[in-house]
C-alpha cells in the first residue's frame, strides 16, 4: 500500500484523519515542520505528501520548492486556509498534485489519494468493466445488416474502446478487445465486397466516398471572411487523429467530427487522385489522360493533384482563389511554417501533408522504427511525437493564432497485417500487398474481393484480360518464392491498399480557432 507524509505544524489536531488513512491501508507518516519534512523524504520512498501552506519557519512553498529540486516526479498536495488567488497561483505553478483548502473531511483527503495514487488502476478496472458489459451489445450490432452509416458508428465506438482500453494493465482484456476488432473487421470486409460495386453504381445507400467527398463535405463548409485551411495528411487513421487532437485542443475545437469512405485501392495514387479531382481513376484517365500516370509507368503518380482540383472546380462553376502547397521534407514544412501568414488572402489552402504515410512505409524498412512503433499503442504514440515536434503543428498554431478554419482528412488509412495469402502472378503484376492487378492472377476466390471487370469499380484496364483482387481484414499476398522469408519480413507490418476499418474509414475533421 502507498506510504504518504503529512506535512503541518498543528500536525496533532489531525490525527483522526490519519487514523482514518491508516484504517483505509495507508502507511502514514506526520510532521510538524518543513526541515524535518524534507529529511524524511531523502530518506524514505515516498508515494504523495501532503503540505501545509503556512507554517513558521520553511513555509509550504519553501518546502514545495526544495522538493521538487530533488524529487519533481513525487506529487504534492497543498493544504491550506488561504484563498487568495497568488497563492494558489504560486502553487500550481510549482507543479502541485492539487489543491485544498482547509477545513479538510476525511473523504475529501482519500479521494485526493485516489486520484492522484489509484487513478490509473481505478480508470483500467472501470474501463473494463464497461467494456465488458458492452462487448456483447457490440457483438450483437455485428449481427444485423449495417447500413454505411452504422459502420462509421460502430468503428467510432472500437476506436473509443481501443483508446481507453490500451491504458489497461489487464493484458486479458485487450485480448478480448482484439477479438471483437478482428470479427469488426472480417464482417466489414464483407459488407463492402457486397456492396461496393453497387455504390459505385448510383446505389442511394452509397455512403460519401473519394470522389465525391470535396463536393458534398469540404465545399459547404468554406467561408466567405474567413479563410480554410484543408489538411490532407497522407494516411492519417481515425485512430491516429484521435490521439493528435489533446495537442491541438487548447488552440482548436471540434465542429465536425466524421468519417469518410475510401475507395478501392486504398493507396495515395487511387484514392488521392479522386479526392481531388472528383473522379474515379478510370474517368480521370479517359478524360485527362495528361494528369494520369500508370503504375507500370515511370514518374510521380500525384504530381498533378492542383491541377485534378482546378479541374474539379471548373466542372462545378467555381471560380475561386485557392492555394496548393505539398510538404515531403522537413525544410518545405519548415518554409511553410514561415510563409503561412501569407495564405490568409485565400478563401481555401490546401496542404497535403506525407510524413505519416513515410512513417508508416518506414516501420516496414527500418528495424529502428518497427522497434519504437512496435505496436499500435506505439505507432499512435510515434505519430503523436512527430506531430508535437514538426512544422505542421506550428503552421496549425498560426491559423488558430489569426482565427482560421481548420479541415483535417486523408486519402486513406493502414491495416496491420497478420496472415498470408497466396497468390501467383506475372511479372506485370504490380507490389502492392494488399492488392494486385493482371491477366495472369491465381488465388483462392473466398479469400479476396474479387473484381473481373475494372470498369464495374472504375479502375484503369491495362489490357481486356486484367483484374484486380484486394485482401481483407488483416490479410496480405505473399508469392510462393521465398514465401516464408517474406511472410517473417512483412508480418505486423502496416500496408494499404486493401478493405479493412482501419484503410477504408477515414477521418474528416472540421476544426475552429478558439
Amino acid at each position: 500500500m502507498a506510504r504518504i507524509l503529512w506535512v503541518d505544524d498543528e500536525i496533532e489536531m489531525l490525527r483522526p484523519h490519519i487514523i482514518f488513512l491508516e484504517q483505509k491501508g495507508y502507511e502514514m507518516d506526520a510532521i510538524n515542520n518543513g526541515a524535518d519534512a524534507l529529511m524524511l523524504i531523502g530518506k524514505y520512498n515516498y508515494d504523495l505528501v501532503f503540505l501545509d501552506e503556512n507554517m513558521p519557519g520553511l513555509s509550504g512553498l519553501d518546502v514545495l520548492v526544495e522538493i521538487k529540486k530533488t524529487h519533481s516526479q513525487l506529487p504534492v498536495i497543498m493544504i491550506t486556509k488561504s484563498e487568495e488567488e497568488s497563492i494558489m497561483e504560486e502553487a500550481i505553478g510549482s507543479n502541485i498534485a492539487d489543491y485544498l483548502i482547509k477545513p479538510v473531511n476525511p473523504n475529501q483527503i482519500l479521494l485526493a489519494i485516489k486520484k492522484n495514487i489509484n487513478a490509473n488502476q481505478i480508470i483500467s478496472d472501470k474501463n473494463s468493466m464497461d467494456y465488458q458489459r458492452q462487448f456483447r451489445e457490440i457483438g450483437l450490432e455485428l449481427t444485423n445488416n449495417l447500413n454505411p452509416d452504422e459502420w462509421i458508428k460502430i468503428y467510432k465506438r472500437l476506436i473509443d474502446w481501443e483508446l481507453k482500453l490500451e491504458k489497461s494493465e489487464d493484458s486479458g482484456i485487450l485480448d478480448i478487445y482484439q477479438t471483437q476488432k478482428d470479427e469488426a473487421n472480417t464482417v466489414f470486409s464483407n459488407f463492402i465486397s457486397n456492396n461496393y460495386i453497387d455504390w459505385l453504381q448510383g446505389d442511394d445507400e452509397a455512403p460519401v466516398l473519394s470522389q465525391t467527398v470535396f463536393r458534398k463535405k469540404v465545399l459547404p463548409q468554406l467561408k466567405e471572411h474567413t479563410p480554410t485551411f484543408l489538411f490532407v495528411i497522407d494516411n492519417l487513421r481515425y485512430d491516429q487523429w484521435k490521439t493528435i487532437y489533446p495537442a491541438l485542443s487548447d488552440y482548436f475545437r471540434v465542429v465536425e467530427d466524421s468519417i469518410y469512405y475510401s475507395i478501392l485501392p486504398t493507396t495515395t495514387q487511387y484514392a488521392r487522385n479522386a479526392f481531388f479531382s472528383g473522379l474515379m481513376p478510370s474517368q480521370i484517365e479517359k478524360k485527362y489522360p495528361q494528369y494520369w500516370t500508370h503504375e507500370h509507368e515511370e514518374g510521380t503518380k500525384n504530381q498533378f493533384e492542383g491541377e485534378l482540383l482546378g479541374t474539379q472546380l471548373k466542372r462545378l462553376g467555381l471560380d475561386m482563389d485557392y492555394s496548393y502547397n505539398k510538404i515531403i521534407t522537413l525544410d518545405q514544412g519548415r518554409k511553410l511554417a514561415e510563409n503561412t501568414h501569407k495564405l490568409f488572402n485565400k478563401k481555401l489552402n490546401i496542404i497535403v501533408y506525407n510524413f505519416v504515410d513515410m512513417l508508416s512505409h518506414a516501420r516496414t524498412e527500418m528495424e529502428v522504427i518497427r522497434e519504437l512503433a512496435s505496436d499500435e499503442k506505439a505507432y499512435r504514440s510515434l505519430t503523436l511525437s512527430w506531430f508535437k515536434n514538426s512544422p505542421l503543428f506550428e503552421i496549425m498554431k498560426t491559423i488558430a493564432e489569426k482565427k482560421g478554419q481548420i479541415i483535417i482528412t486523408t486519402d486513406h488509412g493502414s491495416v496491420k497485417v497478420k496472415k498470408p495469402v497466396k497468390i501467383v502472378g506475372d511479372k506485370a503484376t504490380n507490389s502492392n500487398l494488399r492488392y494486385k492487378f493482371g491477366r495472369n492472377l491465381d488465388y483462392k476466390a473466398k479469400e479476396v474481393f474479387e473484381v473481373t471487370n475494372p470498369d464495374d469499380i472504375f479502375l484503369p484496364k491495362i489490357n481486356v484480360s486484367t483484374k484486380y483482387v484486394f485482401a481483407k481484414q488483416g490479410d496480405f499476398f505473399l508469392y510462393p518464392n521465398n514465401y516464408n522469408y517474406y511472410n517473417k519480413y512483412y508480418n505486423d507490418t502496416f500496408q494499404h491498399g486493401g478493405i479493412s476499418l482501419e484503410e477504408v474509414l477515414i477521418p474528416m475533421i472540421t476544426l475552429s480557432a478558439k
